[in-house]
C-alpha cells in the first residue's frame, strides 16, 4: 500500500525511474526477441508498474511524464524514431495509451463496486434520457472532481450505450470496453469526452 501521506504526484516521481530502467531493459531485449514476445516483456516489465494505483493518479495533468516514457517504449518495440506518432502503433500492438487505461481501470473498479454507486432513476423520478445513468452528485470542490468517485461517474456516463448495458456482465463489459479503448485510442479526457463528436464528424 501508498503512504496515505505521500502525494500522488511524489507517486509518479517513483515511478520514473522505474519505468525508465523498465525501458532500459526492453531496448536490451529488443535485439533478443520477437514482436510476440517483446509485448509479453512489456506488459512484465512497463505495464505492472503504470497501471499500479492508476485510478488515483492517472488523472492528474503530472501523469504526462509517465505518458512520455510509455510513448518511448512503444517506439522502441516497433523501432521507430521519435518523429512518429505513437497512435497508430498502440493500435497494432493492443496496448493502450496512459489516459485509456485509467478510463479502462477506472471503470472496472466500478464495475466491480456497482453497489457504491446510484442510478438517477432511484435518486428522482423525472424520465429522462439519462435516467439509467449514474447518478453524478454535486462536487464544488475540485479535488473531490478529480477523486475515483465523481469521475468515474462522469467517465461511465460518457461511454457507449450499448457498451453501458453490458456493465451488468463484468467478462462481456471487459472486452467490450477494451474494444472500444483500444479502437480509438485516447490520449486524454478531454478526447474520450468528445469522441460521440468526432464519431459522426
Amino acid at each position: 500500500m501508498i503512504n496515505s501521506g505521500l502525494s500522488w504526484k511524489s507517486h509518479i516521481d517513483l515511478l520514473i525511474p522505474k519505468l525508465n530502467t523498465a525501458t532500459y531493459v526492453i531496448r536490451s531485449l529488443k535485439q533478443l526477441l520477437n514482436l510476440v514476445t517483446l509485448k509479453k516483456a512489456y506488459f512484465s516489465f512497463a505495464h505492472s508498474i503504470l497501471s499500479y494505483g492508476i485510478i488515483f493518479w492517472g488523472i492528474l495533468n503530472y501523469s504526462k511524464n509517465i505518458f512520455k516514457i510509455e510513448k518511448r517504449i512503444i517506439r522502441i518495440i516497433k523501432n521507430v524514431d521519435s518523429r512518429n506518432s505513437c497512435r497508430s502503433l498502440f493500435k497494432q500492438l493492443g496496448i493502450l495509451p496512459l489516459q485509456s487505461q485509467y478510463i479502462f481501470s477506472l471503470m472496472m473498479f466500478m464495475t466491480k463496486n456497482r453497489e457504491l454507486f446510484a442510478i438517477n432513476a432511484n435518486v428522482h423520478n423525472f424520465p429522462t434520457r439519462s435516467h439509467n445513468d449514474l447518478h453524478l452528485p454535486n462536487a464544488n470542490l475540485s479535488v473531490f472532481q478529480k477523486g475515483v468517485y465523481f469521475s468515474g461517474v462522469k467517465i461511465f456516463n460518457n461511454l457507449p450505450a450499448d457498451l453501458k448495458q453490458t456493465s451488468h456482465n463484468i467478462y462481456k463489459f471487459q472486452k467490450t470496453l477494451k474494444r472500444f479503448l483500444l479502437d480509438n485510442s485516447f490520449y486524454s479526457l478531454e478526447e474520450y469526452y468528445n469522441w460521440k463528436e468526432n464519431a459522426f464528424s
